[in-house]
């Protein structure tokens, strides 16, 4: 145990800038500068040996000595030693609980080979009697604070400057750089928070970047002027056309704060760099006018069918049974109103298409303002969420953690965190095991630009792996990685197992250990039977902080303290090429650094209100805003990885590119493997993957879907867009708002972005952010910082609220104990309280469908979001292919819809930030459930039509016939057009069209009847995880699809299949032994059967299972179904001649 506290910064605020001066100081032995006042200059230099002095000359456009790199110089050694410290120690701490860091000797039963890895260590400490290890860099150099390289381990190292004056046990001289007798604590005392006083950690960074800004613009200018005039500077020209004051720090600061005319464009450019050509990274694709404009005529056309349709229905009633053509045409209107709300916003759909080469053009290629060439990228964090490793296996998740980790991007900007929402031991040694072996994987799929970087999917690949592969150490390369990943794999399969064995003897140590002590102190007395506490042991022999496999008082699922464990810690910001002696591959010209990776696991305790995986995902913003604080979020779940290593790149074209500051979130298409050929229960969704979410991409954006998605996180914070606009419809009249005055021009530079427009003007200052986001300061501060990351570049006049280039390419801070100690106490379970997280800000808590409340509140703001379809699939994840568990996923979606509908996030309330069409496209989100109302009695009208003998219409008639022609017909044309403009094919939109009667009539029901429960009973609806695990037949790659457990939703889909096959036995019995057969009728009623038995063809299907496994309880209903239909259409029309039910019925 060891703590850290933060030293005050020198800062004093509130004094004005320093006028420009001539510095004197000396240089001591000990390495620091003293200054020196001009009158005691002389003694000073008469008084030694050797003096120096160091000349302060303010920076000018042809002096400028400080770049991005020289901006903070190495790091003293301290920092270092602490930053290997944090990351070898597991913090833990939550509600009325210190918070507590505890070194941990090894993370796993293997070692860790990895420097980044946490318990990685260097050599031995020289100290005689010490058996600690020497503290080692992200390079896995030991980090030795003398000179004389004398090997001392961190808790030697402060003793030594503690109780020893500070002199190194080795050579007898004094540490140069020590700086830790303010900045440590004793060991095993709680870890305070970082202090308030002086400027904070997120400010510092903010000014960092800010003043690298500067100098970059300064120094392209001055290139830029000196290339073009072939002459040295013209500082009167520069001073007159910049406006620029000579002065400490200001030579390139303008008086107005902009180099832009456009007085609201704070970060403008110098008209040098507007020069070069500008190239967009994104550019949007048109649909073909041959496709979208016939598209659109038929929308129309339909429309107006439908109308006269209607019309000639209501205008002529079936007098023969006006009960059964009321509950048609009451159906049929809701159907055409529901094929409205779904066909409206498909009118402008979208194709976009990026451009990776201009992307590394602008941000990671030497440029005057840029000359290193680093990347200028903003950070990303990704967030991986699990709850549960029974249902959610390890490995499934470590393939994850390894796809991202692979992923192209700057490891530097790169942050990953899991959340593991469960607690669970497992879920931690599982995620050390795959750090330990992306020391391997990560750059082997560098070094053979390796695709995809999924290590299971990857070997599980058919095709050709040697395809495309030109290196001649490929094919050693693979073989050697494929037998590590075998054992990895056998190692993530016996964890549990290793977990049992090493608690069970750590338990029955001290179980001895605890009856030795009880027979010494208690002699001869009687002793009753010991009871110690079975726990859960760690690989370093201690207890898991976590849910113990034996549930025990704050160690079970709900009641545990909160965890973070940093397993890979933060990579260096200069390439590490591998040696051959550090790996078993030659990755000698192979960049082997490896992401940030971090475990988070949040505080539960008994009442408090969780929230699920909403409230798991906002614990992860803000531990991420306290240690990494990446201006964007990718969120994936445990089962979805990286299929393409350049989708993140992809998706920050958008996210840079003009005008992308208003884009909240880009949305990537979820992707499905191990579906069946067939797609018999349509798993892979095309139909609104590809055909909805484009057309919705041209109107504000699409919804969002939960996973694969890259957010804006001032967005999630619940900030509004820069230049939102709001937009006039019909329900602006009735809800309309008072209008308000925003003062952004009283607000400082970087707090200008970060508006909220629903609320008081006053709100925009920080200092009362705490209300919002919680008593975080160290949280409040990073805001404006991750907001002024994730500006666009400011290259073109047309770019608005942008910065200016290689504000990014400095060095990341360093991690320190305290830092981590404020994203614990951030995670904990009292830390929303009396905020407004899971309200505005954050995920949005009160729906089993949080991912789409949450984009309904951004685009509710005024923000847009994106589409982003790659040519190779982003993300690629798994989907339940057997029937139950189809129902049950889409039972949760659609009641998710139901709680939109009934709360004040139904689109009907929407702001007049919202288009109108977006409005449409939500309100049928929470719509479509109430359409199984309808549809569940359409589908007993052919029966019913049946059984009476009658029609929903008189006859049928020619009129009759040619609407419904027309009808059909131009649902297949607009059908087939879709199929054009979107991609996907007839099967596919035809398994839609089935399981959205199997759902309707299934699915959506519960959740209407669960909905109006929840509302009117205040009844709450719990759902649980759907089990990943495979079927019993582990030789077939589809066994989960005939795998088939009986629920209740299947019951009225089976009660419509055997009511209407019965109802086409009675009609064509009736009509052939009747004296006046009526075959209109007949046709009409078997018709519409067989329309209703062809869209339930699946769901037959997936009842048989496969060899005859169909379970006895689908016998005894159906049997049960047909003999009660049977009577009761004896019972309502009994044979001619018949006295009674039964009666001298005889079937024909």
């Amino acid at each position: 145990m060891a703590g850290r506290s933060v030293r005050p910064s020198d800062s004093q605020p509130g004094r004005g800038p320093i006028p420009p001066s001539v510095t004197f100081t000396r240089r001591t032995s000990s390495g620091r500068y003293v200054n020196l006042s001009r009158e005691s200059l002389d003694s000073e230099i008469s008084g030694v040996e050797f003096a120096e002095y160091i000349v302060h000359i303010p920076p000018t456009p042809d002096n400028q000595p400080m770049d991005s790199l020289a901006i903070r110089g190495d790091p003293p050694i301290s920092q270092r030693v602490e930053e290997q410290y944090v990351s070898s120690s597991l913090f833990t701490g939550g509600y009325n609980s210190v918070t507590r860091a505890h070194l941990m000797d090894k993370v796993i039963e293997s070692e860790a080979n990895h420097p980044q890895m946490a318990g990685a260590k260097g050599s031995s400490c020289a100290i005689q009697g010490c058996d600690g290890k020497v503290m080692s860099d992200e390079r896995g150099e030991d980090i030795l604070p003398c000179e004389c390289d004398f090997k001392i381990c961190r808790d030697c190292f402060v003793d030594s400057v503690k109780a020893g004056g500070a002199i190194c046990p080795g050579c007898k001289e004094p540490y140069k750089n020590t700086e830790m007798p303010d900045d440590s604590a004793e060991p095993g005392q709680p870890l305070p928070l970082p202090s308030n006083s002086g400027m904070s950690k997120m400010e510092r960074r903010l000014s960092l970047m800010k003043s690298a800004n500067r100098s970059a613009i300064v120094r392209s200018q001055s290139g830029l002027m000196r290339s073009q005039t072939g002459a040295d500077f013209d500082h009167n020209r520069w001073l007159f056309e910049t406006k620029g004051t000579y002065g400490y720090g200001n030579a390139i600061w303008p008086k107005d704060g902009g180099f832009s005319e456009d007085k609201n464009d704070e970060t403008g450019e110098p008209p040098e760099l507007l020069n070069k050509p500008w190239r967009p990274l994104t550019r949007k694709l048109k649909i073909p006018a041959a496709v979208l404009s016939p598209y659109r005529l038929l929308i129309f056309i339909r429309m107006i069918i439908l109308g006269l349709f209607l019309e000639w229905r209501i205008s002529h009633p079936n007098e023969d049974a006006r009960w059964l053509w009321l509950m048609s045409i009451i159906c049929e209107i809701w159907f055409a109103f529901s094929w409205l709300l779904d066909q409206l916003p498909k009118f402008c759909p979208t194709n976009r298409a990026t451009d990776l080469n201009v992307l590394k053009e602008k941000f990671e290629t030497p440029s005057p303002a840029n000359p290193t060439g680093k990347s200028d990228l903003p950070g990303i964090d990704i967030f991986v969420s699990t709850a549960d490793p029974e249902k959610e296996p390890p490995l499934v998740t470590a393939n994850t953690i390894l796809s991202i980790l692979a992923a192209d991007y700057p490891v530097e900007k790169l942050s990953c965190y899991v959340s593991d929402d469960g607690g669970s031991l497992l879920t931690f040694e599982a995620m050390a095991e795959a750090a330990s072996f992306a020391n391997l994987w990560v750059p082997f799929c560098r070094k053979h630009d390796i695709e995809p970087r999924n290590p299971d999917s990857y070997f599980g690949l058919t095709k050709d792996p040697f395809k495309n592969k030109v290196r001649p150490d490929f094919v050693k390369d693979r073989r050697r990685v494929k037998r590590e990943y075998d054992e990895f794999k056998v190692r993530i399969n016996g964890l549990p197992d290793s977990i049992r064995r090493r608690s069970d003897a750590y338990n029955a140590r001290e179980e001895i250990k605890a009856m030795k002590l009880r027979r010494q102190t208690a002699a001869d007395e009687l002793l009753e039977p010991l009871k110690v506490s079975k726990a859960t042991w760690m690989a370093d022999g201690t207890h898991w902080p976590g849910t113990w496999v034996v549930s025990a008082p704050e160690h079970s699922r709900g009641d545990h303290a909160g965890i973070i464990q940093v397993m890979l810690k933060p990579p260096s910001d200069d390439t590490l090429n591998g040696t051959i002696d550090s790996s078993p591959l030659d990755f000698t010209e192979v960049d082997i650094r490896l992401p940030l990776l971090v475990y988070v696991s949040r505080e539960k305790r008994p009442g408090y209100d969780h929230n699920k995986k909403a409230g798991a995902m906002n614990a992860l913003v803000r531990a991420s805003a306290i240690m990494s604080n990446g201006p964007f979020i990718l969120n994936l779940d445990c089962d979805h990885y990286i299929y393409n290593s350049q989708a993140i790149r992809e998706g920050m074209c958008f996210m840079m590119d003009r005008g992308g500051d208003r884009i909240c979130y880009v949305q990537f298409p979820q992707r499905f493997e191990g579906i069946d050929p067939s797609d018999r229960y349509a798993n892979r969704n095309t139909v609104f993957f590809d055909v909805n979410m484009r057309a919705l991409d041209g109107l504000q954006g699409p919804v969002y879907v939960g996973t694969g998605c890259l957010f804006r996180r001032t967005a999630l914070y619940g900030f509004d867009p820069p230049r939102s606009k709001e937009h006039s419809g019909c329900c602006n009249c009735c809800f309309a708002k008072r209008k308000k005055t925003a003062t952004i021009k009283t607000a400082p530079e970087e707090h200008r972005a970060l508006r909220m427009g629903d609320d008081d003007d006053d709100e925009m200052n920080p200092s009362l952010f705490s209300k919002r986001f919680g008593n975080s300061n160290f949280l409040i501060d990073s805001i404006p910082v991750s907001e002024f990351q994730g500006r666009p570049l400011a290259d073109h006049p047309a770019v608005k609220n942008g910065r200016p280039p290689g504000a990014l390419a400095i060095p990341r801070e360093l991690l320190d104990a305290s830092t981590v100690a404020e994203a614990i106490s951030v995670i904990s379970c009292w830390y929303e309280d009396k905020t407004e997280w899971g309200n505005r800000v954050g995920w949005i808590y009160g729906s089993v469908t949080e991912d789409v409340v949450t984009g309904y509140r951004m685009h509710n703001r005024g923000w847009k979001s994106v589409y982003c379809v790659t040519k190779r699939d982003a993300f690629r994840g798994t989907a339940p292919i057997n029937l139950t568990d189809r129902l049950h996923q889409v039972l949760r979606w659609a009641t998710g819809s139901v709680e939109i509908f009934f709360s004040r996030n139904n689109a009907l309330l929407a702001s007049p930030k919202m288009k109108i069409l977006q409005r449409i496209a939500y309100l049928n989100v929470g719509i479509y459930p109430f359409t199984s109302l309808f549809l569940i009695v359409y589908c007993f009208l052919p029966a019913l039509s049946l059984f009476s003998g009658q029609f929903i219409v008189q006859s049928l008639n020619v009129t009759f016939l040619t609407y419904l022609l027309a009808i059909t017909l131009t649902l297949c044309a607009l059908a087939v057009l879709e199929i054009k403009w979107s991609g996907i094919n007839l099967e596919e939109w035809w398994r839609n069209e089935q399981f959205w009667l199997i759902g309707g009539t299934s699915a959506h029901l519960a959740a209407v009847l669960q909905g109006l429960l929840k509302v009117i009973a205040g009844i709450e609806i719990s759902f649980t995880l759907t089990s990943k695990s495979g079927g019993d037949d582990n030789d077939d790659e589809f066994a989960d699809l005939y795998i088939l457990k009986w629920s209740s939703l299947m019951i009225p889909p089976i009660t419509i299949m055997m009511t209407n096959l019965i109802a086409i036995a009675v009609g064509v019995s009736r009509t052939i032994y009747s004296n006046i057969p009526q075959w209109s009728r007949l046709l009409g009623g078997v018709f519409f059967s067989f329309w209703v038995l062809a869209h339930l063809y699946p769901f037959a299907k997936g009842l048989m299972g496969r060899r005859g496994r169909t379970p006895t309880i689908v016998f005894v209903w159906s049997g049960l179904i047909a003999i009660t239909i049977s009577l009761l259409w004896v019972a309502i029309s009994p044979p001619e001649g018949a006295t009674g039910i039964g009666g001298s019925f005889q079937f024909p």
